[in-house]
């Protein structure tokens, strides 16, 4: 596989080959959720109790690495923030001694107006540096933020175009676009907000507590009164924080539920209509959404709750610093000066604190939202074992099944012993009842899934031994559930060879016989398609799957279902593309109707997982076994 086209496959998700999986977790999920009856449902939209975050410290630290990676932009804020702190607390010392001097001014002291000029003048040099700072510390920080989201959403969608297929089979697509947009959303609008805040607040709550010491340093008790709060503050933080927590946790959960629900009713919306449960979805939807309603005011008010509590507490401490500060200077202890800073000072230290406690709420959330994100992007990898690099022109085609053992889940076991050998440039076929394993026989070879025990061979060697890309890269997939991407014809066909020249695409849509209904579309092979290719019929959205695994000239060839979804003239136009797109390949075709397999070189039947019969069409009906049995069901209306 080329550069290029590694690059193509990865700028987009990958289709999913592994769709039909009878025994999988997801499948027998997806069944019941098809099902017209039953009250409750498993899965994205079913009752799921919330969760507390598992780390919080560890989560916060994650995000600090993420934040770390733009560690020159990061130094130049915190110098930035540490000058701008720097002058914020050297305002109310000039605001004191300026009071002061107004003091000598009426007390005619001499040189005390020029003085007072001089203050001034320095105040308004601080006043301007302080708000270029800031406007510098804005460019800064929107920086910094952007960046940290930028990189952690780059990771998150590379990590989730390489997941495991068993990891996508077993978790709702809808929770996983939900962790791809509002949580990293939520963690990019909580990192551009509160970056700069949670510095800007560690720095002003020390530097103001020095600077309180500073002016109380003839009265400590004045440092006292000033910093008596602080023990309510963090206790009524710590309560409230404890209680407001699970709403928050359980309103990111209740999101995901209800993003899961809008992704299977949007994708699954003619079964809806089909079996008319549109009351019915309305109902389960409104149920999702009046839970994430009821938990979404509980956490708005709790975290209401938040801000008057601290505002009170800061104002009784501004009370009690003014009542003291009163007595001091009715004392001579103090200066009406140096109460005036104090007072300043004890209002930058109670800032701090209350900005925290406001921000709990989206720190909260981001923090549930950022967890979600992590175990996405701390998930296993998916293990490629395979270091045995093969020559594509030397692949004959030769497959081999010995004694595979296989389950999804550790209870159900799908494939018992099963055998099978494939020569190159044969023709096989794999029927049986529904759940038999046909399909995981695919997943088996392409190795979304390894065996239990047991092994598989491509020309000889086990396909373990072969890089998984590699591999794949010599098998194409058609299957029933076309996957066409909102792109132009010729992208979705390029799809498979991005190397391909016009030329090669025209000729592959000609041999899938799709070139006749491209020329007629308005803009031919230019046509952009829309969600699905919805603007196509489900053959011609057959026939350009068929066209783009024409393009990937692959070794092996896999038909899943391929017609079982189209009409049967729309069927001889598939088949006739298929026969062409088979010449010269190891085929295997998997195929509930038996009409489209009467010529397969061998044709073996699958019950429970084990191979029951194999022959040719002629061979099997003379036995008159099971395959027997099916194609007079089929086609004869009745059983033997």
């Amino acid at each position: 596989m080329s550069d290029n086209k590694k690059t193509s496959i990865r700028e987009r998700m990958g289709e999913p080959f592994s769709g039909n999986i009878e025994h999988s977790p997801a499948a027998q999920q997806q069944k019941q959720q098809s099902l017209p009856m039953g009250p409750r449902r498993v899965g994205p939209r079913g009752g799921m109790p919330a969760e507390k975050p598992k780390d919080v410290k560890a989560t916060i630290l994650k995000l600090l690495k993420y934040i770390g990676r733009s560690r020159f932009q990061l130094i130049g804020l915190i110098l930035i923030m540490l000058l701008t702190t720097a002058l914020t607390l050297a305002g109310p010392a000039l605001q004191g001694s300026a009071i002061n001097t107004v003091g000598d001014i009426i007390r005619q002291r001499e040189g005390a107006f020029d003085t007072l000029i001089k203050t001034l003048m320095t105040m308004a040099g601080v006043y301007i540096l302080s708000s270029f700072f800031t406007w510098l510390q804005g460019i800064l920080s929107a920086k910094v933020s952007q960046t940290t989201v930028y990189t952690l959403r780059r990771d998150l969608f590379k990590k989730i175009s390489y997941l495991p297929i068993k990891y996508t089979d077993t978790h709702a697509h809808g929770d996983l676009m939900s962790r791809m947009t509002n949580d990293v959303d939520n963690i990019s609008m909580t990192v551009s907000q509160s970056i700069t805040s949670l510095i800007s607040s560690v720095l002003t709550l020390f530097g103001s507590l020095f600077m309180i010491i500073w002016f109380s340093r003839k009265c400590l008790v004045m440092a006292l009164v000033t910093v008596c709060t602080i023990p309510l503050t963090i206790l009524a933080t710590m309560l409230l924080t404890k209680k407001m927590s699970k709403f928050f946790v359980e309103r990111q959960k209740l999101l995901g539920q209800l993003n899961g629900h809008v992704e299977e009713m949007v994708t699954g919306y003619k079964t809806v209509m089909a079996y008319g449960r549109e009351d019915i979805e309305c109902e389960m939807f409104a149920k999702t959404s009046e839970r994430l309603h009821k938990v979404g005011i509980k956490a708005a008010v709790w975290s209401g709750i938040m801000g008057p509590v601290n505002n009170f507490i800061n104002n009784f401490n501004y009370l009690l610093v003014v009542a003291c500060g009163a007595l001091f200077v009715s004392t001579g202890a103090l200066l009406p000066g140096g109460i005036q800073s104090i007072i300043q000072y004890s209002k930058q230290f109670s800032m701090p604190l209350s900005q925290l406690a406001n921000e709990y709420t989206m720190i909260l959330t981001a923090v549930a939202g950022a967890e979600r994100v992590f175990e996405v992007l701390e998930s296993e990898d998916e293990v490629d074992e395979g270091t045995l690099h093969l020559d594509p022109a030397s692949i004959k085609g030769n497959i081999e099944f010995k004694n595979i053992d296989f389950s999804y889940v550790p209870e159900k076991q799908v494939l018992h012993n099963f055998n099978l050998s494939v020569k190159a440039g044969q023709k096989i076929a794999i029927v049986g009842a529904t759940g038999s394993g046909k399909t995981t026989v695919v997943n088996l070879l392409t190795r979304f899934y390894d065996p239990d025990s047991g092994y598989i061979t491509l020309d000889g060697v086990d396909i373990r031994d072969i890089p998984k890309e590699e591999l794949r890269s010599n098998i194409a997939i058609v299957l029933q559930d076309t996957v066409l991407f909102s792109d132009t014809i010729d992208a979705n066909i390029r799809y498979g060879n991005n190397d391909a020249c016009d030329s090669e695409v025209e000729a592959a849509a000609r041999t899938a016989n799709a070139h006749s209904f491209i020329r007629h579309l308005p803009d031919g092979y230019k046509t952009v398609l829309a969600e699905s290719g919805s603007n196509l019929s489900q053959g011609q959205r057959q026939l350009l799957s068929i066209a783009r695994a024409v393009l990937a000239d692959p070794k092996i060839l896999i038909l899943d279902e391929a017609t079982s979804s189209v009409d049967t003239r729309t069927e001889m136009h598939i088949q006739s593309a298929m026969f062409a797109l088979m010449k010269g390949r190891t085929s295997l075709i998997i195929a509930h109707r038996l009409s489209t397999i009467i010529d397969a070189d061998v044709i073996v039947v699958v019950r429970d997982g084990t191979v029951v019969e194999s022959g040719s069409h002629s061979q099997l009906l003379e036995k008159g076994g099971e395959y027997a049995s099916l194609y007079k069901n089929q086609f004869a209306g009745f059983s033997t």
